[in-house]
C-alpha cells in the first residue's frame, strides 16, 4: 500500500571502491560527524559529512509516487564543497526530497509551543519545488506536518529561503524537513538552519474585568434586526447580508414580501434591501469575484391538510456588494430547497441534495461554472443520482474530492455509515467510519479545523427532528491525512443550562445541543455556541472555545439570548463573533442580536497591519506586509456564508511567516508564503489576520486570492499530497438514473395538520412528554403555541379530540 511518502530509502546504485578510495583522496570525507554550530540546531547543514547509502550523514531518501529521479552530492556549493541535488526527470504523480535522518541522532529535538525560523539556500530549475515538514509524535511516530514555503525558480544563482514554523503540535519531541521536488526539473540545496524563535515578552495586563479576559463578554445590541433572517454572508467590504425571503412567515409568503438587510457593523446600521423570490432556505457562497451566488430557495409552503410540503425552486440569483442588488441567473437543473454549496479550487460551485419543485428529494448534482458564469446543463455534470439530504455538509478536501461529514438537517442521515468521500472525477463515493449516532446528527455543526493545511474535521451535537430525543454532546473528529480515515471521538461539549419553560436549570445526564453554530476565532480556535435540547424547543445556553492543538473545550461567556432554530453565527473582520436569530416552534423570531468579544480582546494592545503591498494575490506568491511589532503566525479566513448550523466553506488558512531581522524587539517586515494549492484555498475574498504570541489578532485586512481562468490545483503546481488514498469503506460508482428520492411531506419535523405552515407542532414530542392529549397539550401551551385548528379532517396526534376543529380545546383535555 502506497503512502505519501517512501519511507524506505531508494537506492541510486552502489558506488566503486575505486569511488570510494577517489573521496578520501579529496579530504571530503570526514571520520566524524560535522556537529551543528551554537545556534544551528542542524546537523551536518551543509552536507560536507558523508554518511550510508550514498548521503550525506543525517540526511535520507524520501518520496513517493510515479517518477524518475536522482539525488546527488554535487561540489556546486553555497559554501565548502558539497550541495544537495534532487531532480526528476520524469514524472506522473508524486515527489522526492532529500530529508533529515528521521532518527534519534539526527532530528532537531523540539519543544511543542514553541517555533522555530528555519533557513537554506537554493537554485532551482523547477517551479515546483516546497520545503516540508515532518514531525514525530510520541504516540504516533513519524508524520507529514505541513508544507510552508513554495521555492521561486532559481536556476542561476543561489537564493536564500527563510520562514517560520506555526507553534510546535503537542506530543511532537523532534521534526524532520528539507526540499520536496514535485516537478520535473532540480533542486539543489545547502547551507540549511534552524533556530528556535526568542521566547516572546511577558503576558500584557488586563485590560478588562478578570471575568472578560477569562471568558470574554456578550453585548446585545441596542438596534434589532429588521428582516426574519436565518443566512448569514460576511462580505469582503466588511458588511453582512442578512437574507430572510419569507423568513418562515407562510403570511408573508402569501404577500409577497421577501426581505434582506445589509448590515454595517462600523455604525451599526441596517439597509433593507429588495429581495425579488423567497430565498429562505437557499443555499448560498461567495464567488471568487466577492459576490454571493445565491441558489433556490422556497417556492411553497406545505399545503393545509399535510399533503405536500416544501417546494424548491430552481430560480437562482447573484448578489453584488457593490451595488446592494439581485440579479438572475439561469436555472439549475433540479429544484433544491436546503442545498449543499461548495466552491471548488477552480472557483466552480456544487451542489447537491434539498427538495424539488414537487417536494420529493433532489438527487440532482448542479454545477456552476466560473468561466461560463451559469449552471451547467445536466449531461455536463457528473451525476451519482445520490440523495444527500437537506444541507449536506460538504468539505473540500487538498486534493479536490469532497467529504460529506455526515452534518445535514432533518431526521436521519444517509445510508450507511453517514459520512464519505466523494470523487467528483470517478464519480464515486466511498463510505467513512467512525459517526457516532449518525441519525442523531440533525443540525450538528462540522468545521474544517484550523489549520486547512492539517485537513481534520470536527462534527459536534445534533440531534433528529422526528424522533426527538435529547439531542447529544457528541464530538468526532477526523484526519483526512491518514491512509485509511475514520472519526474518532472527541470530547464531549461541555453542559450549560436548558429552559424548559419555567426558567434555565443545569442540564444533566448526556444532554447537550442541535442547532450548534461553530465559528473559527483568529487565534486558531473554535467557538461553539448556541443551540437547543429539542426539535425547535427548549434552548440551551452554552459557549464555549475548542482548541484543535489540545482537543479540548474551554467554558465561556454565554449569549443571553436564545439561539435555536435558524440561528446563525460568525465572525467580523474586527475579531468579534455576531450571532442572529431564533425560531421556535411557535413561528416567533428574535430580533435581538448579539456581538461576542473573545478574551483575546482584552489582552492589551492589538497587533496593526500598518501597510499591505498588495491586496490582490496569487497562489504560491511571497507577500509582504508590515506590522507595527513582532507576530507568531498569520492567516486567511474565508469569510462566513451560514445558515442551519452549515458553512462547509469556512476554513482558516495558514500563511507560514518569513520575518525579516526579528530578533524579538523588531521585525516589522513580514513575507507571508501563499499556498500554491487552490483546494487548500479556493479563490475569493479573505480576511487577513496578523495575530501575536498572545494570540492576540489584528484588525483583519482583506485580500483577493484568485488565479486564472478554470485553474486547478494541478495548473497551479501545486504540491498536493496523496491522503486518504486508499479509504477501505464500501464504494459505490453512479446509481440508476433517477427522478427523485420520496420524501415525507412532514420532513421539516412539522405536523401540518394543526395551525399555519409556519407553526411547528412536532411530529414527535420530547421524550418527557407523556402520549396523551392533556400532556402534549399541556407542552403546547407551556411553550405559548396559542390557538391552533385543526387543518383538514385528520387528527394524527389525536389532539381535538371533542372534534369541534381546534386542537387542545377545553373538551379535548377534559377527555385526555
Amino acid at each position: 500500500m502506497r503512502t505519501h511518502r517512501t519511507r524506505t530509502p531508494v537506492r541510486a546504485g552502489r558506488r566503486t571502491a575505486l569511488l570510494a578510495v577517489g573521496a578520501l583522496t579529496t579530504g571530503l570525507l570526514l571520520t566524524s560527524p560535522q556537529p551543528a554550530s551554537a545556534a544551528n540546531l542542524i546537523t551536518n547543514p551543509g552536507f560536507e559529512t558523508a554518511g550510508a547509502d550514498d548521503m550525506p550523514h543525517c540526511w535520507e531518501k524520501s518520496g513517493w509516487g510515479d517518477n524518475d529521479f536522482s539525488f546527488t552530492t554535487t561540489s556546486d556549493a553555497h559554501s565548502g564543497d558539497r550541495a544537495m541535488k534532487v531532480e526528476l526527470t520524469r514524472r506522473t504523480e508524486g515527489d522526492r526530497k532529500a530529508l533529515i535522518t528521521e532518527s534519534a541522532e539526527c532530528a532537531p529535538v523540539v519543544t511543542p509551543g514553541k517555533q522555530y525560523d528555519l533557513g537554506l539556500w537554493y537554485k532551482t530549475t523547477t517551479p515546483d519545488a516546497s520545503l516540508t515538514l515532518f514531525r514525530h509524535d510520541e504516540t504516533a511516530g513519524w508524520q507529514y506536518w505541513t508544507d510552508l514555503k513554495t521555492l521561486d525558480m532559481r536556476p542561476a544563482a543561489w537564493t536564500e529561503a527563510t520562514v517560520r514554523t506555526p507553534e510546535v503540535p503537542a506530543g511532537t519531541d523532534r521534526i524532520s524537513w528539507g526540499v520536496s521536488v514535485y516537478g520535473t526539473g532540480a533542486a539543489t540545496t545547502d547551507d540549511y538552519t534552524m533556530e528556535q524563535v526568542a521566547e516572546p515578552v511577558p503576558d500584557p495586563g488586563c485590560t478588562g474585568t478578570a471575568r472578560e479576559c477569562a471568558d470574554g463578554t456578550w453585548e446585545v445590541l441596542p438596534t434589532q434586526n429588521p428582516v426574519r433572517s436565518m443566512h448569514s454572508v460576511v462580505l469582503h467590504n466588511g458588511k453582512v447580508l442578512l437574507i430572510a425571503g419569507s423568513g418562515n412567515s407562510e403570511e408573508l409568503f402569501e404577500a409577497g414580501t421577501f426581505t434582506s438587510a445589509v448590515y454595517d457593523p462600523e455604525d451599526g446600521t441596517y439597509e433593507v434591501i429588495p429581495t425579488p423570490d423567497d430565498m429562505f432556505c437557499a443555499g448560498h457562497v461567495q464567488l471568487q469575484d466577492g459576490r454571493v451566488l445565491v441558489m433556490s430557495g422556497n417556492k411553497g409552503y406545505p399545503s393545509a391538510d399535510g399533503t405536500i410540503g416544501y417546494q424548491g425552486y430552481k430560480d437562482s440569483y447573484v448578489f453584488d456588494p457593490e451595488t446592494e442588488t439581485y440579479t438572475r441567473t439561469n436555472d439549475m437543473n433540479d429544484g433544491h430547497w436546503y442545498p449543499s454549496a461548495t466552491i471548488l479550487g477552480n472557483g466552480d460551485v456544487i451542489s447537491f441534495g434539498g427538495l424539488r419543485e414537487d417536494s420529493t428529494g433532489s438527487v440532482t448534482a448542479d454545477l456552476w461554472s466560473d468561466a461560463e458564469q451559469r449552471w451547467l446543463p445536466m449531461n455536463q455534470v457528473n451525476q451519482t443520482w445520490s440523495y444527500w439530504g437537506l444541507y449536506p455538509s460538504m468539505i473540500l478536501m487538498q486534493d479536490g474530492r469532497l467529504f460529506y461529514s455526515g452534518s445535514h438537517v432533518f431526521g436521519n442521515n444517509i445510508p450507511g455509515t453517514g459520512s464519505a468521500i466523494y470523487d467528483y472525477d470517478a464519480n464515486t463515493v466511498t463510505e467513512v467510519p467512525g459517526l457516532r449516532n449518525k441519525d442523531e446528527r440533525d443540525q450538528s455543526a462540522s468545521v474544517l479545523l484550523p489549520p486547512a493545511q492539517d485537513q481534520k474535521v470536527l462534527t459536534l451535537g445534533g440531534g433528529n427532528i422526528d424522533s426527538n430525543p435529547d439531542a447529544n454532546r457528541l464530538t468526532d473528529i477526523i484526519d483526512l491525512k491518514e491512509v485509511n480515515p475514520s472519526y474518532v471521538a472527541g470530547p464531549p461539549i461541555p453542559q450549560g443550562t436548558v429552559d424548559h419553560g419555567d426558567g434555565p436549570v443545569p442540564q444533566t445526564g448526556d444532554q447537550g445541543k442541535m442547532y450548534v453554530s461553530a465559528v473559527l476565532l483568529p487565534d486558531g480556535k473554535v467557538l461553539e455556541t448556541g443551540g437547543a435540547l429539542h426539535n425547535r424547543a427548549d434552548p440551551v445556553f452554552e459557549t464555549s472555545v475548542f482548541d484543535p492543538a489540545s482537543e479540548t473545550f474551554d467554558p465561556v461567556a454565554v449569549d443571553p439570548e436564545a439561539r435555536g432554530y435558524h440561528s446563525s453565527a460568525f465572525l467580523l473582520p474586527d475579531g468579534r463573533v455576531m450571532t442572529t436569530g431564533d425560531n421556535p416552534g411557535n413561528g416567533s423570531w428574535n430580533h435581538n442580536v448579539s456581538v461576542y468579544s473573545p478574551p483575546y480582546l482584552f489582552k492589551g494592545e492589538r497587533p496593526v497591519i500598518t501597510s499591505l503591498i498588495d491586496s490582490e494575490w496569487t497562489y504560491g506568491d511571497t507577500q509582504r506586509i508590515t506590522v507595527d511589532r513582532p507576530i507568531a503566525k498569520a492567516e486567511l479566513i474565508r469569510p462566513a456564508a451560514v445558515t442551519h448550523s452549515s458553512d462547509p466553506n469556512q476554513r482558516f488558512v495558514d500563511l507560514p511567516l518569513s520575518v525579516d531581522g526579528n530578533d524579538g524587539n523588531d521585525g516589522t517586515t513580514v513575507d507571508l508564503n501563499v499556498t500554491s494549492n487552490p483546494d487548500l484555498a479556493p479563490p475569493g475574498w479573505y480576511m487577513l489576520f496578523a495575530v501575536d504570541a498572545h494570540g492576540v489578532p489584528s484588525v483583519a485586512e482583506w485580500v483577493h486570492l484568485q488565479g486564472p481562468a478554470a485553474l486547478t490545483a494541478k495548473d497551479a503546481g501545486a504540491h498536493v499530497h496523496d491522503f486518504a488514498e486508499a479509504p477501505r469503506g464500501k464504494v459505490t460508482g453512479p446509481g440508476r438514473k433517477r427522478a427523485a428520492e420520496p420524501v415525507p411531506a412532514t420532513v421539516s419535523g412539522c405536523d401540518r395538520h394543526y395551525g399555519s405552515a409556519n407553526v411547528c407542532v412536532p411530529t414527535a414530542f420530547p421524550a418527557e412528554v407523556g402520549a396523551t392529549a392533556a400532556a402534549r397539550c399541556a407542552w403546547l401551551k407551556q411553550n405559548e403555541y396559542g390557538t391552533l385548528e385543526v387543518n383538514g379532517k385528520d387528527d394524527p396526534l389525536r389532539l381535538d379530540r371533542d372534534r369541534d376543529g381546534v386542537a387542545c380545546g377545553k373538551g379535548d383535555v377534559r377527555r385526555g
